[in-house]
């Protein structure tokens, strides 16, 4: 356990890809004041978010805060925008020192951003400690600059294989006996001969597939320094492998260019894919966008290129802080670590939201995690917390640094649509997304 609690970190590498939430609204902001049991004497406070999800699990949390704090009880004013509106209105409040909220949500792609220079932000070091033995170390590393965490991480986001089971059966497959990419690839053929359906997808918007493919293998988007090698040996063979699948009908590109878009969830709600290679967050999109399905999806491990290679990674995240502007700041910081880090907290996450929980005490507790009255419980087949103990050793770390953002642009825009919409030779054209990259970082 002590090795992969180290081990673990992630990026976001879609270009306003959101990690570890419901969709964000694409229409302007909306607001609502959550008062749940304050009191006239209650602090009012700011929170920014772009997920609406995420303000459903705070006001659940904030019922339980005022029951429990008489003399410091908050009204929590939400705002809910946009992802690229929320960021960049954060930016400029910061950077300006005015307007900002008390609290505020910000995607882990983004985070390296907001802890350039001096951080307009809190230290939550205080009130990370009394949890820092239950909490998955990685995940706060992930938001922490110079031994100071500024963020408070959401979930896990183990990655794991979502399998159609009717698509599968119906084509003589079972997914239990899929461990490598050859026996993913031999399967694939056959889904394809006997259904006209695809195994999977070939993603050209996101990189979740490639952070898959380089987590296996120990490697990563960059060194150990932070600069960019997206044109590895390590990356050229997971492409490849990739490519490969493509070329034999294993599968293919999806609407909206990887599987968390709305173009996709109608396709794979039709079984146009038999499976999809995402972070344990995916789970909630099956059940809110995809109810066709409901029964007929299996969880297991990451195929891998060779037995015995890890079979997971962390993808996605939200880190949420408390700003210097914040009007109250103890009290926005003993309310953000009630409302993320507590084990009642991260209980109300699973039940809400169906994330894995960075409190790991909630992994072992069974009349949670086996809750037959869970509305993830009841949508899979099988029990998502046997899986996610069964890899927790196996899921293996993937940076977010300050050249995430270039690289994400780089190849999610352009060279994995060279690779699987274009046919471009996959060495050729991580060579040239090196160029690239180097080129905007100089």
């Amino acid at each position: 356990m002590k090795k992969w609690l180290m081990g673990l970190t992630m990026m976001s590498l879609a270009a306003g890809l959101i990690g570890c939430g419901d969709n964000s609204s694409s229409t302007g902001a909306t607001t609502s004041v959550m008062d749940d049991g304050a009191g006239e004497t209650a602090t009012t406070l700011k929170y920014w978010t772009f997920v609406e999800l995420h303000g459903q699990h705070f006001q659940s949390m904030l019922k339980k805060w005022n029951e429990a704090n008489a003399d410091r009880q908050i009204k929590l004013e939400v705002s809910v925008m946009p992802y690229d509106d929320m960021h960049n209105k954060l930016s400029i409040a910061l950077q300006t020192g005015q307007g900002a909220p008390d609290i505020s949500d910000i995607e882990v792609g983004k985070f390296p951003d907001f802890l350039n220079g001096t951080p307009q932000l809190e230290s939550l070091n205080d009130v990370v400690e009394p949890h820092k033995a239950s909490i998955v170390q990685s995940r706060l590393d992930l938001y922490t600059k110079d031994g100071t965490v500024y963020g408070l991480p959401t979930h896990v986001g183990a990655a794991v294989a979502f399998y159609n089971t009717e698509i599968l059966e119906s084509a003589g497959v079972d997914y239990k006996s899929i461990v490598t990419w050859d026996d993913y690839k031999k399967a694939g053929i056959q889904v394809y001969e006997k259904t006209g359906n695809y195994m999977g997808t070939a993603d050209t918007s996101a990189g979740w597939q490639a952070s898959m493919m380089l987590a296996q293998q120990g490697k990563d988007f960059t060194d150990d320094a932070g600069t960019p090698i997206v044109n590895s040996p390590e990356m050229i063979k997971g492409l490849s492998i990739l490519k490969d699948l493509q070329k034999s009908n294993v599968i293919a590109t999806v609407a909206g260019g990887q599987p968390d878009t709305e173009e996709a969830y109608g396709e794979f709600n039709t079984g146009k894919y038999a499976s999809a290679m995402m972070p344990f967050w995916f789970m909630s999109r099956y059940v809110n966008y995809m109810p066709d399905l409901s029964g007929k999806i299996a969880i297991a491990p990451i195929p891998v290129i060779e037995k015995g290679m890890p079979t997971s990674y962390g993808g996605g995240g939200t880190g949420t802080v408390v700003t210097k502007q914040a009007k109250d700041v103890q009290l926005a910081k003993d309310f953000l670590a009630f409302a993320k880090l507590t084990l009642d907290a991260n209980i109300n996450i699973w039940n809400t939201l169906g994330f894995d929980p960075v409190n790991t005490e909630v992994w072992a507790m069974e009349d949670v995690t086996h809750n037959k009255d869970n509305k993830f419980v009841q949508y899979f087949q099988n029990n998502p917390f046997e899986v996610l103990n069964e890899i927790k050793d196996g899921i293996n770390l993937i940076k977010s640094t300050p050249s995430s953002p270039t690289i994400n642009n780089v190849i999610n825009t352009t060279t994995f649509n060279e690779i699987f919409e274009n046919d471009k030779d996959v060495t050729e054209a991580l060579n040239e997304a090196q160029s690239e990259i180097e080129q905007q970082l100089k």
